[in-house]
């Protein structure tokens, strides 16, 4: 049986999604042995990662919960303030994303709806494109690690 798939724009936030979610469960197939990925850092055009940059290990825990919320939805807006007052997010943390959400909140204030709607949209696009960057990046090291590189 043939399923049909639905083609979208190339620009399309479906397609992005589409693509995040197809690359990130490509890098979990690739990813046998995600330990081997600790303490590997990104090398960007040759140059080794800042120190405390996140490790490879760290973008592929991040990148499949991503790819689960993208899939599957976010929490429910409760259940999230309750997994973060769970002591889950530090104190440093809430105070950063207090102040954030503030600041969030003052700009968009100023804005009317199709604004906030173009500014949101576009930078999920923008961030859904990195993160899938990411994600095969982290798939092309770990075939370099195994000697699979193609």
């Amino acid at each position: 049986m043939r399923v049909q798939t639905k083609h979208y724009p190339k620009n399309c936030l479906l397609t992005v999604m589409d693509r995040y979610s197809a690359v990130v469960r490509n890098m979990e197939q690739v990813v046998m042995i995600p330990s081997l990925l600790r303490d590997m850092q990104f090398n960007v055009h040759g140059h080794r990662a800042q120190d405390g940059a996140p490790d490879l290990y760290n973008y592929f825990t991040m990148l499949k919960a991503i790819r689960v919320d993208v899939d599957h939805g976010l929490l429910p807006r409760e259940e999230w303030r309750s997994k973060v007052a769970d002591g889950r997010a530090s104190e440093a943390e809430n105070e950063a994303a207090k102040t954030e959400k503030d600041e969030e909140e003052r700009i968009l204030g100023q804005l009317d709806l199709e604004a906030q709607f173009h500014l949101h949209f576009s930078s999920l696009h923008h961030i859904l494109t990195h993160l899938t960057l990411k994600a095969e990046e982290v798939t092309r090291t770990y075939q370099e690690i195994m000697g699979q590189a193609k």
